[in-house]
């Protein structure tokens, strides 16, 4: 297992890094969400899968980690902090900065070990709100009747929100999977104790 995870952390390294200098994705709006789910959610997940991943205290606390990564993903999708991103590198540099940090968070918080309350039935209630935020962002990409950015098409935008659909969809399904998997472990564990 030591190698699977040394691997895992080292893809998702080269992905998050990768992305992060791949400056072409940027000349399209369905690119450039690729590259922002690399940065903040697929690069964040398998760094923290791998272990050892940076270690961020208080963020990677629950009920910090969902509402700073649905801030971060939010507010830099708004036309003004999304354009002054094109325009200036360093306030780029910051908004993939943002989504790394948010990204590792997130998926700390979900997939380390947590305080006493975060059973698996709270952690299926934190997927589905990654999920309905995500969701949430992805619908106003594919219906919006006009585009949000100056230098992207709205064909290009409803690709984008098509692309994050089918990403958060994928990457959440399988998550919500693995924790059926173990809210049903917990509760055999519990109905085992309860009878002996």
């Amino acid at each position: 297992m030591p190698s699977i995870r040394l691997a895992s952390s080292l893809f998702g390294a080269a992905l998050v890094v990768g992305s992060a200098a791949a400056t072409p994705l940027e000349h399209r709006f369905w690119t450039h969400m690729l590259q922002h789910l690399a940065l903040g959610d697929a690069g964040p997940l398998l760094l923290v899968l791998g272990r050892p991943s940076p270690r961020l205290g208080p963020l990677e606390r629950p009920l910090v980690a969902l509402p700073l990564w649905a801030a971060s993903l939010l507010a830099w999708h708004l036309t003004p902090l999304y354009d002054a991103a094109l325009d200036h590198e360093p306030v780029h540099l910051l908004q993939h900065a943002c989504f790394v940090v948010a990204g590792l968070a997130l998926w700390s918080a979900l997939l380390r070990r947590g305080p006493a309350w975060f059973t698996a039935t709270w952690r299926l209630a934190y997927v589905l709100g990654m999920w309905a935020v995500s969701l949430v962002l992805s619908q106003i990409f594919l219906w919006s009747g006009h585009a949000y950015y100056s230098r992207y098409s709205l064909s290009d935008q409803r690709a984008g929100g098509g692309v994050m659909l089918v990403e958060g969809s994928i990457v959440m399904l399988g998550v919500v999977v693995w924790l059926l998997f173990r809210l049903f472990a917990e509760t055999e564990a519990r109905q085992r104790a309860l009878d002996g």
